[in-house]
C-alpha cells in the first residue's frame, strides 16, 4: 500500500516540513496541520508484490524498495510516499521525534562542522564535495529499565600517628552492604542492521520532550526503515549501555574508605517497557581523495558524528608546536630557578 498526501489547493504532493511541523505543498505553498489533515486528500494504492515493488500513483513509475523500507520518494517525480502496509499492527512505531532541521540547514551545519576540523586536510575543510544528503527515520527501541543492585564489601580506614619515638598504623575494617533500586527511562538502541551502531550511539542525546505519537504524515518526504531486531533481541545491548552508570552509582555510595574489597555484587536488570520509536538522522555522504566518507547528523539537535580524514602534515606540525612550547617553558623555569639556556 502506497500513501500519498495530496494538496487540497492544487493537487500537488505534500511533504513534512521540519521547520513548521506541518505538511507543506512545494507547488502552491500551502501548509496543513498533521492532526486534522482531511482524509479525502490521502490517496492509497495497493501492490501484489508487497515486499519489494510498488507503483507511484502520481506518475505510474515503479518504486523499488527493499523489504525494510517504510517510507521513500519516487525517483521519477519526487513524490514522498509512505508504504503503509509495512507499518501495520506490530510493525507500526509507537513514537516518533520529527525532523526539526531542514535539508538546507543540515547542509550548512555540516559545512560549518567540517571547517572546525583542525587536523583535517585543507581540501576537506571546504566541504564542497557532498555527494548526497538523505533524511532517514531510523528505528530505535527505547527501554525503560529497572536495576536491583545488592552489594557486599569490606572497607578499610587507615590512620597513622606518632607516639613518642614510635609511628603507629591503625587499620579498621567495616562491613558494607548496599541494596539499591535504580530506574532508567528511555535508553535508546538502534534496531536497523543497516546502520552503524557506533555512529548511532554517538548521535545521542535526543531531546525526549520532542517525542510525539506516531502518525504517517511525519514520514512524507523522508526515507524510513522498519526494525530488523525486536525488543527482546536488543535488550542485552540496552543493559550493557547502562552498566557503567550502575557501577558509577555504586561507587558514589561507598566513599570515605582507604580501600574497598567487594565480596559480591549482584545486579538484576529487567525491562519495564519498550517503545518502538523512529528517530531523525541526516546521513551525509562525502567524496574526498577518491573515497566516500559517511557522516551522520542528529536530525533534531544538529550534532554531527563521523570520522573525517586526517592530515598527517597538520598532525606533525601540531606535535612540533607542542614540543617547542614545552621546551621553551622548561627553559624559562630553569632560568627562574637559577639556570639558563645552553
Amino acid at each position: 500500500m502506497v500513501i500519498h498526501y495530496k494538496c487540497p489547493n492544487c493537487g500537488g504532493d505534500m511533504a513534512f516540513d521540519s521547520e513548521t511541523g506541518k505538511l507543506h505543498c512545494h507547488s502552491c505553498g500551502r501548509y496543513d496541520n498533521i492532526e486534522d489533515f482531511p482524509d479525502e486528500y490521502i490517496t492509497t494504492t495497493f501492490s501484489e508484490d508487497e515486499a519489494k515493488e510498488y507503483h507511484c500513483k502520481n506518475c505510474g513509475a515503479v518504486i523499488m524498495t527493499d523489504s525494510d523500507t517504510t517510507a521513500t520518494t519516487c525517483s521519477f517525480c519526487g513524490a514522498g510516499v509512505v508504504l503503509g502496509d509495512r507499518l501495520s499492527v506490530k510493525m507500526a512505531p509507537a513514537k516518533i521525534i520529527p525532523f526539526t532541521i531542514s535539508k538546507d540547514q543540515a547542509m550548512q551545519a555540516f559545512k560549518s562542522w567540517c571547517k572546525n576540523g583542525r587536523l583535517t586536510p585543507k581540501g576537506f575543510m571546504t566541504a564542497d564535495r557532498i555527494k548526497n544528503i538523505t533524511g532517514i527515520y531510523v528505528p530505535f527501541w527505547l527501554y525503560d529499565l529497572n536495576s536491583n543492585v545488592q552489594v557486599s564489601a569490606v572497607g578499610t580506614k587507615v590512620r597513622t600517628y606518632t607516639r613518642g619515638d614510635y609511628i603507629y598504623t591503625e587499620t579498621r575494617y567495616y562491613d558494607i552492604y548496599r541494596d539499591i533500586n535504580l530506574n532508567y527511562i528511555k535508553v535508546p538502541v538502534d534496531a536497523s542492521e543497516k546502520m552503524n551502531d557506533i555512529l548511532m550511539d554517538k548521535l545521542e542525546p535526543y531531546q525526549y520532550n520532542g517525542l510525539k505519537e506516531f502518525k504517517t504524515p511525519y514520514l512524507a518526504g523522508y526515507i524510513a526503515e522498519k526494525y530488523n531486531y525486536d525488543e527482546g533481541e536488543l535488550l542485552p545491548r540496552a543493559k550493557n549501555k547502562i552498566q557503567n552508570y550502575i557501577e558509577s552509582y555504586i561507587n558514589s555510595t561507598i566513599v570515605g574508605y582507604s580501600s574497598v574489597r567487594y565480596n559480591s555484587k549482584h545486579i538484576d536488570t529487567s525491562k519495564k517497557h519498550a517503545y518502538y520509536t523512529l528517530l531523525p538522522v541526516w546521513m551525509v555522504y562525502y567524496d574526498y581523495d577518491k573515497q566516500e566518507h559517511t557522516f551522520a547528523m542528529n536530525g533534531q539537535t544538529g550534532k554531527v558524528v563521523g570520522k573525517p580524514p586526517i592530515s598527517y602534515a597538520k598532525v606533525a606540525t601540531w606535535f612540533s608546536g607542542i614540543a617547542g612550547i614545552t621546551f621553551i617553558t622548561l627553559k624559562l623555569i630553569a632560568l627562574i630557578m637559577g639556570g639558563g639556556f645552553y
